[in-house]
């Protein structure tokens, strides 16, 4: 019996020592487990624990693990595969195994340089051994992407040919992918009868550029412009003098643009309404004077104060006769509305007051920031300034160089929102591949999980060539280089010679290139590179009297711009 008790207290003080060990590891968080720390890769980023993309393509690869290996366990144990998306390609990518580090790392040299901008899968199985007989605790299997190919896929122009060249390409969208009934800007180039509203707006502005361009006539211009006209006049459906934001180009008729959005939207129309009026002043011949009268046929029918809803104090987006206000969206700063209310205010048949404007818009003040992003003020809006077509849409004509009133200098407005841009992605705070001072600018566009309105707070890795190239008045040579990068070292992915120039959007980090084009992002890019040129859209759409007494209705100050 005491033999036996004195076994036990042995077992016990034992197990109780073991049990102190043990608990002392814990305490001080050793972990004796054989694991893989981290792979290491040259120019790449890691984006989780298995994603690294940017990865140079002759660079080495090398794996660290928690304790040094067994090396006599290491071949056949890893393996680097080619990939496209869903499965793998056949064969290996051989490679030169080496140790280093006390054989913690081990580096893998691919025995050639692996393809540029492309996928491989590097699988680790778990069979490796550490040199004190350790299991390893798990097998990995990473994705790397390569870095792009830096080289130019375009021969090098001067840049003034390069801007003529990238209005020209982009032009045709418009003018050889305009509806044939109509004449009208369709949505996206896959749209067949799907025009857009606003859209057409910003080709009808386009149209005025490319004749100052000479890529066309102005009587070509002026008759395609006329067609335009007539269809919105004589065809389109109008609901209190706004049109639908999608219509058939071929009837006329309203296509719904959601489920209680299938009647009016004032937004779209004043986007619209923008275009013509440009085209009012610029068609200024006594021969053109049919294009005249029939737009100010439209303007003059839009009820702008019917959006203000029973006198609800601000502009309601959306009117339907079937679903009335459903869709229930004020239109209040800061965002691409603008123009809506100026236009509203100009109206010669319908304006709404300054008070609308105060408290609708400028909600009494509270669409102030003041808050400083990389040391750059932003006067108004979200934090980061949102999607920059905030500062394209509303000034593709109304010119925000001198335009200021209580609440903002919008030059310095729109600016500044480019410029916090530009440093965001120079910053890249979420690591995503390929954004620099050469690849910048987030806004509403085609994304590979499906579109969105990308911002500094609504980003997933998709840039858009016409967010920095359409800033281009407030940042001329950060917007060129962008233009470069995007003409001369993504031009295989992006550009099509015979296509209506750059695609509208892409994502490095997906590996993703989109094969459409957008009115809404074509029409900007157009637009604003003639007004940095030679201020022409802004020059005749604030030409407008009517423009002028409704900008000085709403306490604005404003400048009319002298054609460079």
């Amino acid at each position: 019996m005491k033999r036996n008790l004195k076994i036990y207290n042995v077992l016990l003080i034992t197990a109780m020592i073991v049990g102190f060990l043990s608990c002392k590891d814990d305490k001080e968080g050793i972990d004796n487990s054989f694991k893989i720390e981290t792979l290491i890769v040259d120019g790449g980023m890691k984006y989780d624990d298995v994603t690294y993309s940017g990865v140079k393509a002759a660079s080495p690869i090398k794996l660290k693990f928690s304790q040094p290996v067994d090396r006599n366990t290491i071949a056949g144990n890893i393996e680097m595969i080619p990939f496209d998306e869903n499965e793998d390609k056949p064969g290996d990518v051989p490679v030169t195994i080496s140790f280093e580090d006390g054989d913690h790392v081990v580096t893998l040299q691919p025995n050639y340089e692996l393809d540029l901008f492309a996928k491989y899968r590097l699988n680790v199985w778990e069979k490796i051994y550490s040199t004190q007989g350790t299991l390893l605790n798990t097998g990995r299997s990473y994705v790397i992407t390569t870095a792009i190919d830096s080289t130019d896929k375009k021969v090098r122009i001067p840049d003034d040919q390069l801007l003529d060249l990238v209005q020209k390409q982009t032009f045709k969208y418009f003018w050889e992918g305009g509806h044939p009934t109509s004449g009208m800007a369709r949505e996206r180039n896959t749209s067949g009868d799907q025009v857009t509203t606003g859209g057409t707006g910003f080709g009808i502005m386009s149209m005025i550029a490319a004749t100052n361009r000479n890529f066309i006539t102005r009587q070509q211009a002026y008759d395609r412009v006329y067609k335009i006209a007539k269809f919105l006049r004589t065809k389109c459906t109008t609901y209190h003098g706004a049109y639908s934001h999608w219509l058939n180009g071929s009837t006329g008729e309203t296509m719904k643009f959601s489920d209680t959005d299938d009647g009016a939207d004032i937004v779209e129309t004043a986007f619209l309404i923008q275009g013509l009026l440009t085209a009012r002043q610029y068609f200024d011949q006594p021969a053109e004077s049919a294009l005249r009268d029939s737009i100010t046929n439209i303007w003059k029918g839009v009820d702008w104060t019917w959006f203000n809803k029973d006198n609800a104090g601000t502009l309601y987006w959306n009117w339907s006769p079937k679903y009335a206000w459903a869709v229930g969206l004020p239109v209040q700063g800061w965002n691409e509305g603008l123009i809506t209310y100026i236009l509203a205010a100009s109206s010669p048949t319908h304006a709404i007051s300054k008070e609308v404007y105060i408290k609708g818009w400028a909600k009494s003040g509270a669409m102030a920031n003041g808050k400083s992003f990389y040391g750059i003020t932003l006067p108004l809006g979200e934090d980061y300034g949102g999607p920059l077509f905030f500062s394209h849409f509303s000034f593709l004509g109304l010119n925000p160089n001198g335009l200021s009133d209580t609440y903002a200098n919008y030059w310095e407005q729109n600016k500044n929102q480019s410029l916090i841009h530009y440093n965001y992605s120079i910053e890249n705070p979420k690591r995503y591949v390929g954004y620099s001072n050469a690849c910048w600018g987030l806004t509403a566009s085609d994304g590979d999980k499906g579109y969105s309105a990308f911002s500094p707070t609504n980003d997933l890795g998709v840039i858009a060539p016409t967010a920095a190239i359409s800033s281009m008045p407030y940042t001329p040579n950060e917007s060129m280089d962008a233009l470069r990068f995007y003409y001369y070292k993504l031009g295989n992915y992006l550009w099509k010679d015979d296509g209506y120039g750059f695609y509208d959007s892409f994502n490095l980090s997906a590996r993703w290139f989109d094969n459409q084009y957008l009115a809404i992002d074509q029409g900007p890019i157009i637009v604003m590179i003639e007004n940095y040129r030679t201020n022409l859209l802004w020059h005749y759409f604030m030409k407008d009297s009517e423009i002028q007494k409704g900008l000085t209705a709403l306490g604005f100050t404003f400048k009319v711009p002298d054609l460079k």
